[in-house]
């Protein structure tokens, strides 16, 4: 079976009522996606068999945000400026090598 895109980005966009809690739409994620998918277009890797970027509502790690997670490889990154996107880009997306610096740790408990 073919994939319908090589890579599918989740960014997470939660935005909690309670400012006491951490979202990532609070530390600035809907406007670093929107420059991912603004960059993603201008590289010409959007669309069928190339990236989608995606929002997504909580994926339960605002803690560590803000974050977002690549498919199919299951990869999940923080990221803080457009930089970060670019070099998720250029290395993940483009080059096909984990962004080490930018990963988040496994859950607990998890491999």
């Amino acid at each position: 079976m073919t994939a319908w895109y090589s890579h599918h980005v989740f960014f997470c966009t939660n935005l909690r009522d309670d400012p006491a809690r951490p979202c990532c739409a609070a530390r600035g994620a809907e406007p670093l996606r929107a420059y991912a998918k603004q960059r993603v277009k201008e590289l010409g890797l959007a669309g069928v068999g190339g990236v989608r970027i995606n929002m997504a509502g909580c994926m339960d790690r605002c803690g560590q945000g803000p974050v977002m997670v690549v498919y199919p490889q299951g990869v999940w990154y923080t990221f803080a400026s457009e930089d970060d996107i670019d070099e998720i880009i250029r290395e993940h997306l483009v080059g096909g090598a984990v962004v080490e610096r930018l990963l988040l740790p496994a859950p607990r408990g998890r491999r």
